[in-house]
């Protein structure tokens, strides 16, 4: 049964990527702003919320290895395999403001993951802890993040207003198809998550395995499919805006949700994982200022890092 529920909820995801993305896209042109925004807040919230789901039930049921390496392991997830297969079907072209603001964002988050979880280092504490306090700070960047991208989602407008809309789009049609995209999106996800971990478990993996791999990727199926599908569609800049977009609101909106419930204990293994993450991130940024494409090669070489990042982990676990 878990075999062809796990089958139901993979088709669930894709048809949910292929409404999600052309309602939002379509949204896009109907608010006058560009593509990357929504890309980088109504996507990548969306398809987030299967690690904020996970990470936020596990953070209450005291699971912090769960609730910190679900994150840890979509991010490095998303800069890899999701960047790399949507840029080797469709290159990602990449807007100067995504080089200069909202990849740095990206990396300015994953440090601060970094500083924050360092408590012996740093501090000369007992144990490293994610605090609420720190749960917070990551909340208030999240404010921060998002009053830019409103700033220049309300510039964008204005510098657009006069432009008609070419095509007949109702704004109803669209709002509909995308809400009804994000929930295949996000009860397939449950449904692989829930019967991969069953199905992993059956097989003798460890919960620790389980967390890093099967959780991680299927927590990120949604990333997946939607920037997939979008690079299909030739969209490169929801696929790119998910991608970043999705890694910011993993950092500061599902870890400072989850740290303020519960704080989370981090092990000494996800500081490589992080660190991990911090230079994959440097790599897409790297790759990003490449003709302001991410193209087929650097594609190929990002899949390859995730195939050796998940070696890496099996053999480590």
């Amino acid at each position: 049964m878990a075999y062809i529920l796990l089958i139901i909820g993979f088709g669930l995801l894709i048809k949910g990527a292929d409404l999600f993305v052309d309602g939002s896209s379509n949204i896009a042109k109907l608010l006058r702003v560009p593509s990357i925004l929504i890309g980088l807040t109504i996507v990548a919230f969306g398809t987030s919320s299967p690690e904020a789901t996970v990470s936020i039930i596990a953070a209450l049921e005291g699971s912090a290895d769960v609730a910190l390496g679900n994150v840890v392991g979509s991010n490095i997830f998303n800069i890899t395999l999701v960047a790399g297969v949507a840029a080797f079907l469709y290159p990602l072209r990449v807007e100067n403001e995504t080089i200069r603001k909202e990849i740095p964002f990206t990396l300015l988050a994953s440090a601060a993951l970094l500083i924050l979880m360092s408590d012996i280092a740093l501090q000369g504490s007992g144990s490293n802890l994610l605090t609420r306090n720190d749960g917070f700070i990551f909340l208030l960047f999240l404010s921060i993040f998002m009053y830019y991208v409103i700033e220049i989602g309300l510039k964008s407008r204005k510098d657009t207003a006069d432009e008609p809309v070419t095509e007949e789009i109702s704004w109803g049609k669209n709002i509909l198809i995308t809400i009804l995209g994000l929930a295949a999106i996000i009860f397939g996800g449950d449904l692989v998550v829930a019967n991969g971990t069953e199905i992993a478990y059956s097989l003798g993996m460890s919960e620790t395995l389980v967390g890093l791999t099967i959780i991680a990727i299927g927590t990120s199926l949604p990333e997946l499919v939607t920037s997939v599908s979008a690079a299909l569609k030739k969209e490169s800049e929801i696929a790119l805006g998910n991608i970043v977009g999705s890694n910011i609101f993993n950092i500061l909106f599902v870890l400072g949700a989850s740290a303020s419930i519960s704080p989370l204990a981090a092990n000494d293994k996800m500081f490589i994982d992080v660190i991990l993450m911090i230079v994959l991130t440097i790599i897409l940024l790297v790759f990003s200022r490449t003709s302001f494409k991410v193209g087929k090669r650097e594609g190929l070489v990002l899949v390859a890092a995730y195939i050796i990042y998940l070696v890496y982990i099996i053999l480590r676990n």
